[in-house]
């Protein structure tokens, strides 16, 4: 008898049950990057597995029929195990990629994003799905967010499936920059609290400065910080959304606005673009430079002013930001803004909302580019794209977040002739 079929008197197998202990094969890693595997007849999503591992489990969860576990032993590591190089590892509830290799994450997260387009969208995902690799796996991350227990005095993430406070001293996948203000800060936490208010603290660096919000050290950390990406510059602060992994930002804006066509005066080449939560206006400048008028709708107002900033220093006048939510603004003004050559959209992980896509497809632009953080999401918002008149025309993937199961994809749809829903 094994431990995976104990057998009730009667001879049925008897189902997991919390707490249950059982040795399992991890088949592969699903979309969330929990590992897949089964066990008396159930299907079991482990933390922190590797594909090809042979470990013991324990049940810690069930939920509609599947049971959530636990690695209690590892039996036979997979070949592409590796041993975390953090300590925080599987207490930190950020990472949960470090015990894969660079090369088995890449891996993973194209088939995160295949089984999601096949599952989600109901579409048959290409045989290539291209993914570029972070240039840095480690130190990449240029913003974080740190939690602060004034009780205890800790400093660092929360801790895998709580809100207790894990303290981290040094964090691996921060920039150094981050690093020293987080030192700094722990320094700080040593000799005395800080302000109330200031349990969560985002930090954010670009070429020369940090940034924090709240401002609870002086003299280290500036106001705003900047970034350049290749010709752009863009100054931004911790209270607005920029992407974390600076290595990546050039490749990641030239694959999603990509090669537009369309009538356009000399030098350009496209008549009108739409940059969809467009933040601080990463995709905007660029846009601008290709097409004759660009709208960004951002409703966070701080990114908005920024973005406008950003616009004003670059010296391009024909893009015009609106500071409201991406749905309203669609169904205020989509009926009146079509056509349009090129919509560009980068919503939050939640993905885009339903009056969003209704939105997009009563614009009925020629080409449309998602860029996401989520493949499910996409997934899910792509599956509501093509049923409106759109097809899938590539896609691309990119390792924003190493040793993480997070990737940011960049899909590019056109429209087809014949529009379903009219």
């Amino acid at each position: 008898m094994t431990r995976e079929q104990r057998a009730s008197p009667a001879g049925a197998v008897e189902s997991l049950e919390i707490g249950a202990e059982v040795d399992v094969d991890v088949e592969r890693i699903l979309p969330g990057g929990m590992g897949l595997a089964h066990a008396r007849g159930q299907t079991l999503l482990v933390a922190l597995a590797a594909p090809g591992d042979r470990v013991r489990v324990q049940v810690r969860g069930m939920r509609g029929g599947v049971a959530f576990a636990s690695i209690e032993e590892i039996l036979t590591p997979s070949s592409v195990r590796v041993v975390p190089p953090c300590p925080y590892f599987g207490r930190c509830g950020g990472c949960d990629f470090q015990q894969l290799t660079y090369e088995a994450q890449l891996a993973a997260k194209v088939e995160i994003i295949r089984d999601s387009l096949r599952r989600v969208a109901r579409v048959e995902p290409p045989a290539d799905i291209p993914i570029t690799p972070s240039p840095d796996a480690w130190r990449y991350r240029a913003r974080s967010m740190w939690q602060y227990d004034r009780r205890v005095g800790s400093l660092g993430y929360y801790e895998r499936g709580s809100r207790t406070v894990c303290d981290v001293v040094e964090c691996p996948v921060i920039v150094p920059e981050l690093q020293a203000v987080l030192t700094t800060l722990r320094e700080r936490v040593s000799r005395e609290a800080l302000p109330e208010g200031a349990s969560d603290i985002q930090a954010v660096a670009g070429d020369a400065d940090v940034a924090l919000a709240p401002s609870v050290l002086t003299g280290r950390v500036a106001e705003e910080s900047a970034r350049t990406v290749g010709a752009e510059r863009y100054r931004f602060n911790a209270d607005c959304f920029f992407q974390i992994n600076h290595g990546l930002l050039a490749p990641l804006v030239d694959a999603a606005i990509g090669d537009m066509t369309g009538d356009a005066p000399a030098g350009m080449r496209g008549q009108r673009a739409v940059d969809l939560y467009c933040g601080v206006g990463l995709f905007t400048l660029p846009l601008a430079r290709r097409f004759a008028k660009v709208f960004g709708v951002e409703g966070n107002a701080t990114a908005c002013d920024y973005a406008r900033r950003n616009l004003a220093d670059a010296k391009l006048t024909n893009a015009k930001i609106e500071a409201s939510t991406v749905g309203a603004w669609l169904t205020r003004y989509a009926t009146d803004l079509s056509p349009v050559d090129f919509v560009l959209l980068d919503p939050p992980r939640a993905g885009a909302e339903n009056e969003t896509v209704k939105g997009i497809i009563a614009l009925r632009p020629t080409r449309i580019a998602y860029v996401s953080c989520d493949p499910a999401t996409l997934a899910r918002d792509l599956r509501k794209l093509l049923a409106g008149g759109y097809e899938i025309a590539s896609i691309a993937a990119f390792d924003m977040f190493p040793q993480t199961h997070h990737v940011e994809t960049i899909v590019h749809l056109t429209r087809t002739t014949v529009n379903p829903e009219g």
